[in-house]
This record gives structure tokens, C-alpha cells and sequence, in this order.
């Protein structure tokens, strides 16, 4: 049986159990990349997303608008975390 949470603490209990990657897919290119450092100018990338860079809502989104040019569409992909 699942635990009962008020609204405010099942959107919380999501955002644990939920985190995100950063799927980038650029015209030319056949396979996407994911976003695998951004400590770095420019954004280090990777094929293997299991090597992606996994990290909450707030970042992603801000890498997302970092990166995004005419030729390079970033995309937020959720990843779900096990605790």
C-alpha cells in the first residue's frame, strides 16, 4: 500500500524521485548527445547516457537556455532515481 502524501508532499516526494538529464540534438548529427559536464565552457558531451549528467529541474533548465542555439535543440529528459 502506498503512503498517503498531502498534494504539496507528493510533489516534493516526485521531484526525489525524479531527476534529469539534458538530450541534445543537433542537425547533421544521427545519434543525440547528453550533457556530461558543465563546469566546462563549452559543455562537455557525451553518446552514453549512462555517463549523462544527472541533476535537478532548476539546472537542467538553466543548462538548457546555456546551450541552445539554432542548430543545437536541447531537450530536458527525466531519469527516474532509486533512493
Amino acid at each position: 500500500m502506498l503512503p498517503r502524501f498531502k498534494p504539496t508532499e507528493m510533489k516534493e516526494e516526485i521531484m526525489k524521485i525524479f531527476k534529469f538529464v539534458v538530450k541534445v540534438d543537433r542537425s547533421g548529427f544521427r545519434m543525440p548527445k547528453y550533457v556530461q559536464r558543465i563546469d566546462r565552457t563549452p559543455v562537455q558531451m557525451t553518446t552514453n547516457r549512462k555517463q549523462a549528467l544527472v541533476m535537478g529541474r532548476l539546472t537542467a533548465e538553466d543548462v538548457v537556455k546555456s546551450i541552445q542555439t539554432l542548430h543545437c535543440i536541447p531537450t530536458l529528459t527525466s531519469v527516474r532515481v532509486t533512493a
